[in-house]
């Protein structure tokens, strides 16, 4: 019996976690010779959760994985591109679109939307956090909160949409970069002495890993926080207060208040990194009042997934599309300078923008040509580049402004 609930690579390849119909869907196509019906399809959303203006794309890279070897083509969006639900007429944008035998991709639909649903919700969120944290730093927290079999997952979508370190070991590893995070409120309870653990964990610790205490076990986080300061003196690299909504009162001000303690009694130099049932709405606030840092954990793993549906828009060449979809094969055009997104058909030329007049640019670009890669995928590093340099021309209630490859 398998000791975990979770699929492995070689199921999901194989077509198991496909939804049931698909297979009705596939024998019946089989029995009357139809699987080699070339099919067109694309992959949209008609909105986005919480009403967020924009998305960041992400789990590209594992749905090229699953479909690379099958006879089909895949154009998408390049992964991190920051993408609206519709262009400025209304038009759903496609993230990606596949065209090959129906019978190619037919069972991967599930596992296809699942890659690109959940991480593009997890990405996005953490991109909304990185604008409203400003200068300061962001840690993703949320291993703890789901799946352990998907940490990595959740953790690689926090990175590329902007966090700046991850808690989880093994995420960290996959993205080669080093896990960052300080201490549980269970070391200060081993040693019944907050001072005795926080003098340990110096002792025991490398050089390389900042002394950050955690102050909220006990007693008030301002004494606590003094505490640490006296304990550790130039050796404290910051406090960490994580203290649970039920006792923290106002957040800020409780900021504020250890901020001022520290800086009276000459411990400027201690940093205050804040952690606990944190979003974009609170941040900027407790930014102000003196943090530098955010373990952002439930927010972020628990990110609403986008509502991605595929649908199929050509057959054999010509234009289908059920109800409430519009057919044909398209194109996405973005301006680059104003910000204007625009679908058409594939076969026109690009439009002009109408806010500047200069051609648009396609965004769709080919992935997958027959099952074969055109290209190596940009690393989890170079797509959070591409994501941090696009949210310096975003707001989070505005559209985005794409500074593409």
């Amino acid at each position: 019996m398998q000791s975990f609930h979770t699929a492995d690579e070689a199921e999901i390849r194989a077509g198991a976690t496909t939804d049931i119909y698909f297979r009705h869907t596939e024998e019946v196509l089989r029995q009357r010779g139809l699987l080699e019906r070339r099919a067109h399809a694309e992959v949209t959303t008609g909105g986005l959760p919480e009403n967020w203006p924009w998305g960041v794309l992400c789990g590209l890279d594992e749905a090229l994985s699953l479909l690379e070897g099958r006879e089909v083509d895949i154009d998408a969006l390049p992964e991190g591109t920051l993408f609206p639900a519709r262009d400025r007429r209304g038009r759903r944008i496609p993230v990606l679109t596949l065209e090959g035998p129906y019978g190619a991709y037919c069972i991967y639909e599930t596992p296809l939307l699942g890659f690109l649903c959940q991480a593009t919700g997890v990405a996005t969120r953490a991109a909304r956090i990185r604008l409203a944290a400003g200068d300061a730093s962001v840690l993703s927290f949320g291993a703890r909160r789901m799946h352990p079999a998907i940490a990595p997952m959740i953790d690689r979508a926090a990175w590329v949409g902007g966090c700046d370190g991850i808690s989880c070991i093994l995420s960290a590893e996959r993205l080669g970069i080093t896990p960052t995070g300080t201490m549980p409120h269970a070391l200060m309870i081993l040693f019944e002495d907050q001072a005795e653990a926080w003098r340990a964990f110096d002792e025991t610790m490398p050089p390389e890993v900042p002394r950050i205490a955690l102050v909220d076990t006990y007693w008030d986080e301002k004494a606590e926080a003094i505490i640490a300061a006296e304990t550790l003196g130039e050796a404290l690299y910051g406090v960490r207060l994580d203290t649970p909504g039920s006792r923290r009162g106002n957040f800020v001000d409780i900021v504020r208040e250890v901020r001022w303690e520290l800086d009276l009694r000459g411990f400027n130099h201690v940093r205050i990194f804040v952690s606990g049932s944190l979003d974009e709405k609170v941040i900027p606030a407790l930014a102000a009042a003196g943090a530098v840092g955010f373990g952002v954990g439930t927010h972020l793993s628990n990110a609403p997934t986008v509502d991605f549906a595929l649908d199929i828009v050509s057959l054999e060449g010509a234009p289908v599309a059920k109800r409430g979809k519009l057919s044909g094969r398209k194109q996405v055009y973005h301006c680059s300078g104003c910000g204007e997104w625009e679908v058409d058909l594939r076969e026109m030329p690009p439009p002009a923008c109408p806010g500047c007049d200069t051609p648009m640019r396609p965004m769709l670009r080919r992935w997958l040509d027959g099952g074969r890669r055109t290209a190596p995928t940009p690393s989890p590093t170079e797509i959070r580049e591409y994501v941090l340099r696009q949210l310096s021309g975003a707001t989070l209630d505005g559209s985005p402004v794409s500074r593409g490859r």
